[in-house]
């Protein structure tokens, strides 16, 4: 029956968002007045997974709140953009900025949100004072194993009992499903993953342990994810899921590839999330790069950016019917996948705009840039 029921609305909601998305950032001013309908999207999949968001520091901190009143009404997940990264929480040495993830847990709690945090080891956006001495010099692996001790228990420490799940360790491997040879592998060896999971586990013994990466729809790279996952496993390490990040575009991932990972993974008997989704409008350099590896530095070009003012009406019939097919996979396997998380609010705010080159203008999000509802939203399949 939820098949026939998809044939019908995807034809309908297609035409309704070409004719009615509002996509041209012109039409975008400070004061904009956000619009929904009358139940918020989680609500439609209460029956089939949480709906997430991610949440951006101005986003936590803003004044007037309007934002924070849309997340509430909209979402029953969120999990933290930036603002739990090691670069922004623990810049310096026995230095700590808990402002806004202290705002953060509290706005959850309030509001019986499950809570993410993300992310305590990443080879990303994290000070270079964690692997040197004064000299400039590499620290010793002893130095380090204490360094993330420190850290994850300061951190994962202080939320005990208020954190819901933790992504512990992102984006630890290459596409061909080896471990990246980033400076927590240099310098502690490919057990870095083992220890970081057992200090989280201490640190934070009622939150859920995560690994979170991208492109795992790749079968090579899947492949080394679930020999990780099987490695912490018969050694008794505490892993609790894995993150799928849905960094996709209009015409990738394979949705049989998918399907294929969302099944292997199950076998594995943990938590499968979509962790970052996300579905971009623009084109890739030379097809390359699908997932969200941001230390690429490529030069702008018209060819990359060629929606600057307003998405024609062809393209956003494409990513509302893109948004269809991907949820009917994640609806499929409902059994399976406890939560679907949207990597930002807005297409304002989504870091698209930037990625893989700088000035960027993208279209990935459910909400627009006047923080409206995009109108295919509300014929996205709800069941399977």
């Amino acid at each position: 029956m939820k098949n026939k029921v998809f044939i019908s609305v995807i034809s309908s909601a297609v035409i309704a968002f070409a004719m009615t998305g509002c996509s041209n950032p012109s039409q975008v001013t400070a004061a904009a007045s956000p619009s929904y309908s009358q139940a918020g999207i989680h609500t439609g999949f209460k029956d089939n997974f949480m709906i997430g968001t991610a949440l951006s520091a101005d986003a936590i901190l803003e004044k007037n709140h309007s934002t924070l009143n849309l997340v509430k009404r909209e979402f029953n997940a969120v999990t933290a953009e930036n603002v739990m990264k090691w670069e922004l929480i623990h810049p310096k040495p026995n230095v700590y900025d808990f402002k806004a993830p202290d705002r953060l847990v509290d706005f959850a709690e309030q509001n019986n949100l499950f809570l993410v945090g993300h992310t305590l080891v990443w080879h990303h956006q994290r000070p270079d004072w964690i692997f040197e001495n004064r000299n400039g010099s590499k620290v010793s692996r002893e130095i380090l194993l204490n360094r993330m001790e420190e850290h994850i228990n300061t951190v994962a420490g202080r939320y005990q009992n208020r954190i819901d799940a933790w992504d512990v360790v992102n984006e630890a491997l290459n596409d061909d499903g080896s471990l990246r040879e980033s400076l927590w592998y240099e310098i502690i060896g490919e057990d870095y993953i083992e220890q970081a999971f057992i200090m989280a586990a201490k640190a934070a013994p009622k939150a859920k342990l995560y690994y979170n990466d991208y492109n795992l729809f790749e079968p090579a790279k899947r492949e080394g994810a679930i020999k990780l996952i099987k490695n912490l496993q018969e050694k008794g390490i505490r892993i609790d899921g894995i993150g799928l990040q849905g960094h996709y575009g209009l015409y990738y991932p394979d949705l049989n590839q998918l399907e294929n990972s969302i099944k292997a993974f199950a076998e594995l008997d943990i938590d499968i999330f979509i962790s970052e989704l996300d579905i971009t409008v623009l084109p890739l350099p030379n097809g390359e790069n699908q997932g969200a590896d941001i230390s690429l530095d490529i030069k702008i070009e018209d060819k990359l950016n060629p929606y600057p003012n307003q998405l024609p009406s062809v393209v956003q019939a494409k990513l509302a019917e893109r948004y269809q097919e991907i949820f009917a996979v994640f609806n499929k396997y409902k059994s399976s996948i406890n939560r679907v998380t949207l990597w930002g609010i807005s297409d304002a705010n989504t870091w698209r705009n930037d990625w893989p080159v700088k000035g960027r203008t993208d279209y990935p999000l459910l909400f627009d840039r006047a923080m409206n509802k995009k109108s295919f939203v509300a014929s996205l399949p709800l069941a399977e």
